[in-house]
């Protein structure tokens, strides 16, 4: 064989820069760059070096031949040319990849199989001894690629993949790849960094692959030193001696920077279910003595081992996919941008995320940015320097957010109710406690904008819900027509509901907005950022509104009306309580004493609760969802009450057929459409409300009366039941002020017999 061979080294999609410079530092020639790959010369020593010592690829692949192809016949001669007597024996096992397509060749199974089958046929002997496969540990791995007509067929020296470092056995929901944890720490200087003497530190370091990488890196230790299988092993041109003596050099050099004080490499990690992991692959890897791992939240990791040490902090913050993140990630992003302030100053800093728009929420500017892919998904390596001159304080103001400004202002400016003086026991008036203060610093001149709104509103509305007894209300319902949601209290809680932009509005611009508004929520209403929950409202079809969202099943207490009822703010779209609907429950509450109360599409009964609450001789609650039922049994448990409260699972439209039973007072919510398994048919408000009302009237004892409201847009009353009953719309007399911004959320009814 040749001393000299051609090489290639895969790699992730973006490593290529860099892993072409760390290859030609380890001696290959001739050096190229690709797709995912580099190509270059070496000789035999230099290949196994790479497999030791390259932190950044994948495979090392030596080429054995070139060969151009047209179709399967040529692919199976070429590789029937190769003398595979040199490479292994009758007997041993096989692995082959195949990847390309084209020369007839559109399957890439189709064309391992070609491969296999000259070789074996090459290989079989006259007493029948050929190769076997072996997918998981074989004797000889084979790659070829097809390359626009040509067949490069390579043998694998890697065996598996070299980011399989082995010390990993551990490892949280979304890993990042060894060998992209150590392109990361080289493009954020942490060989410089290392070689000063500074420390490093991940405040997410999940199972503490960035700190293994970085003290391999600072120990120079080679990332493959404590493999023991290889491509190679049992390949016939396999030189023995030659990759022990590189080896013996790699274990004398990894023993002598073990041996030299350890730098300070610490991580810290919120969720406690990974610490004792990121511990075992610590261990695993050696750095024990080199490396802790500390249970604590991004807002409370302190880096600085003492005042005069810098160094590097270095993190890859979840993107979030799930309902809801746009809050809890927006938060962690502040979070770590305040910590790096507070406890980094002079450090560097790198962030790893693919969601680049978070990354300017942090406060801090970055002065580079890096493309990277994290798998198929495209991501941004910020890396900062802490410093008040990289400190966010404001942003620029366009014309739009000017005009916005002087709206805002005169509605500032409007008057508000006359403040309430109040006086302690010595007869001194008390000083009114002061409003929450909003940090100009940390919000954008929207955010600031909006912040001032809801302030505003929380001055306004609070007084109102206080004198009422209420702790659930809408606070900001779209008022700014840019900042498109809906913002609800529930005691301690908030919860945001983005309505989605329309297509004629740019995402970005939309998706910046929503931040801007996320970032305010807290300061302007005082709550901890931990209790925003964030969810989107789209169009609804069926019971999409009622279909679950997550599984937390954390319920939260809240009251109106000295109703004691609960919610769901993160499992569902809706919470379980319509807060629209609550002056239509107090209405309830005041009429019910002593009358037999129907609530049909009940939802979680917060009426019927209402009503047992004002006296009410009986209360029935009727719906299809087992689910809502059992939330309701729980509402009425929650305020003392058992007897005399029935709730049925049944179709509304069929439990109204089949019952005999007389009401003094029904109220009847409906969802505009349903097409639930569970009944027959589909419903429709518009076109099915007069057989439904008609239905429930006969069920209305003398006397009674029936309220009916929905929250269907373009509904209409059909004319004809006028006719027959006494109607009258009340849907002004149904909205509370938290809801005067919006007065068609929903339309009611009260309807008598004649």
């Amino acid at each position: 064989m040749s001393d000299r061979f051609e090489l290639f080294l895969t790699c992730p999609k973006g490593l290529e820069g860099l892993l072409i410079e760390e290859a030609v530092g380890l001696g290959l020639e001739e050096a190229r760059e690709h797709t995912s790959a580099v190509r270059g010369m070496a000789d035999m020593e230099t290949a196994y070096r790479l497999c030791l010592w390259s932190r950044l690829a994948n495979r090392v692949l030596l080429v054995l031949k070139r060969f151009p192809m047209k179709d399967a016949e040529d692919l199976y001669h070429g590789v029937l040319d190769i003398e595979w007597a040199d490479h292994m024996v009758p007997d041993g096992t096989l692995a082959v990849e195949f990847s390309g397509h084209g020369s007839g060749i559109d399957n890439t199974h189709f064309g391992a199989l070609k491969v296999k089958d000259a070789i074996v046929d090459k290989l079989r002997t006259p007493t029948g001894e050929r190769p076997s496969i072996d997918k998981i540990n074989p004797d000889l791995r084979i790659h070829l690629r097809l390359d626009r007509g040509e067949a490069i067929l390579s043998l694998d020296l890697s065996g598996h993949s070299l980011h399989q470092r082995g010390y990993r056995l551990q490892q949280g929901a979304a890993p990042l790849k060894e060998n992209l944890a150590a392109a990361i720490l080289i493009r954020a200087g942490w060989p410089r960094i290392a070689a000063e003497g500074g420390a490093l530190t991940d405040p997410m370091c999940g199972v503490g692959t960035f700190l293994v990488e970085g003290a391999m890196i600072a120990a120079d230790m080679a990332p493959n030193l404590n493999r023991e299988l290889w491509g190679f092993t049992t390949w016939l041109g396999h030189v023995p001696a030659l990759w022990k003596k590189l080896h013996s050099e790699a274990t004398e050099r990894a023993a002598i920077g073990m041996n030299k004080p350890p730098l300070w490499v610490r991580g810290y990690e919120a969720d406690p279910r990974l610490i004792q992991p990121a511990r075992n692959n610590i261990e695993r890897a050696g750095l024990s003595h080199w490396i802790k791992v500390y249970q604590g939240e991004v807002g409370t990791f302190e880096p600085r081992p003492d005042q005069n040490q810098k160094g590097l902090v270095i993190c890859n913050p979840p993107y979030g996919e799930r309902l809801g993140d746009e809050a809890s990630l927006l938060y962690l992003y502040q979070n770590l941008g305040e910590r790096l302030r507070q406890a980094c100053m002079g450090w560097e800093a790198a962030v790893f995320t693919g969601a680049p728009d978070l990354g300017k929420r942090m406060g801090i500017r970055s002065h580079k940015q890096y493309s990277f892919w994290n798998g198929a998904l495209p991501c941004k390596l910020l890396l900062i320097k802490v410093n008040p001159d990289q400190f966010v304080t404001g942003e620029r103001r366009t014309p739009e957010q000017r005009q916005a400004e002087r709206e805002q202002a005169a509605y500032d400016q409007a008057p508000t109710e006359p403040v309430e003086r109040q006086y302690n026991k010595n007869g001194n008036p008390i000083k009114p406690a002061p409003a929450p203060v909003v940090e100009q610093a940390r919000l954008s001149e929207g955010g600031q904008m909006f912040a001032n709104r809801l302030q505003k509103n929380l001055k306004l509305l609070g007084k109102w819900a206080k004198r009422e007894g209420v702790d659930c209300y809408r606070v900001y319902d779209a008022d700014m027509p840019e900042y498109s949601m809906a913002i609800d209290l529930y005691h301690d809680w908030v919860h945001v509901q983005e309505y989605v932009a329309p297509k004629s509005i740019d995402p970005e611009k939309a998706s910046a907005r929503m931040f801007d508004a996320l970032a305010a929520i807290p300061q302007a209403l005082n709550v901890d950022k931990s209790r925003v929950v964030v969810k989107r409202r789209e169009r609804q079809s069926g019971t999409k509104q009622y279909e679950r969202q997550s599984a937390q099943g954390k319920f939260t207490e809240v009251s109106e009306g000295g109703v004691k009822l609960l919610v769901n703010l993160t499992d569902y779209l809706d919470t379980g309580l319509f807060l629209d609907h609550r002056p239509m429950r107090m209405r309830i509450q005041k009429e019910a004493a002593g009358k037999r109360f129907l609530n049909l599409y009940c939802y979680t009964a917060t009426a019927s609760v209402h009503a047992a609450k004002g006296g009410a001789r009986s209360t029935t609650s009727v719906d299809l969802s087992k689910t809502y039922l059992d939330w309701a049994r729980r509402n009425f448990s929650l305020n003392g009450f058992s007897d005399k409260n029935r709730l049925e699972q049944g179709d509304v439209m069929a439990w109204l057929e089949a019952s005999r039973d007389e009401f003094d007072m029904i109220f009847i919510d409906p969802p505009t459409f349903s097409n639930s398994k569970r009944m027959e048919g589909i419903f429709d408000v518009q076109r099915d409300h007069v057989q439904l009302l008609d239905l429930a009237m006969a069920r209305l004892a003398p006397g009674g009366v029936l309220y009916f409201s929905n929250n269907f847009r373009k509904f209409q009353l059909e004319d004809n039941l006028s006719e027959r009953y006494a109607v009258e719309e009340i849907s002004d007399k149904t909205i509370d002020p938290d809801f005067a911004r919006n007065a068609k959320i929903h339309r009611a009814w009260k309807i008598t017999a004649r």
